[in-house]
């Protein structure tokens, strides 16, 4: 008899259409540390061309190993879910799944729709896995109107909030470039002052 395959770490799959609308509350009640995708719902089947059903992508870390039939169980008894369950074998794949981000053909999703709970830490887990992240950062702060680092991290906390304990550990770098852009946009007044006086 072949043995069942054994991991920490599980991805399901939910369907908006079949999923309880308490999800959320009833991954809470596992006290396990959970994430989940944002709602897939303009995702597109290569074959017919048609809309998939709208489904979020989910994952469980447990604190101990548990079989393939543990997990697809307890997530189709609790959640309604499909029984099949597969062992997450790369978190930054995963994320990439989440929201296509490496994928050119297929629709974006926000990261800021991700859901997770019981004590997962999606800071950690998004700075981690987000390519590029301080690229991404570096073209906000480059094309918004903030010269001040206060203001920088005000938009950051209102507009991509789990990405705000990154900008904090990469505070030097960007308040040195805030504190460059702003001296750059007063450096034309300073050498037109000087030229009338001359």
């Amino acid at each position: 008899m072949k043995k069942e395959k054994r991991s920490n770490k599980w991805a399901f799959l939910i369907y908006q259409e079949s999923t309880p609308e308490d999800y959320l509350e009833r991954l809470e009640e596992l006290h396990v540390p959970f994430i989940l995708s944002p709602w897939h719902d303009k995702d597109v089947n290569s074959t017919t061309g048609e809309f998939k059903k709208s489904h979020k992508h989910g994952a469980l870390f447990f604190e101990t190993l548990k079989s393939y039939t543990q997990v697809s169980d307890l997530v189709s008894e609790k959640l309604n879910a499909p029984s099949h369950v597969e062992v997450v074998m790369s978190p930054k794949g995963m994320f990439d799944y989440f929201t296509h981000a490496e994928n050119p053909d297929k629709t974006k999703y926000d990261i800021n729709e991700i859901e997770s709970g019981c004590g997962f830490n999606l800071e950690q887990f998004l700075t981690e896995n987000s390519p590029d992240l301080l690229g991404q950062l570096y073209q906000v702060m480059r094309d918004s109107e903030v010269q001040e680092f206060a203001d920088f991290t005000d938009l950051i906390a209102e507009q991509y909030p789990h990405f705000l304990q990154f900008v904090f550990d990469k505070s030097y770098f960007f308040k040195i470039y805030l504190d460059s852009k702003r001296y750059n946009l007063i450096k034309p007044q300073i050498y037109i002052k000087e030229y009338k006086n001359d």
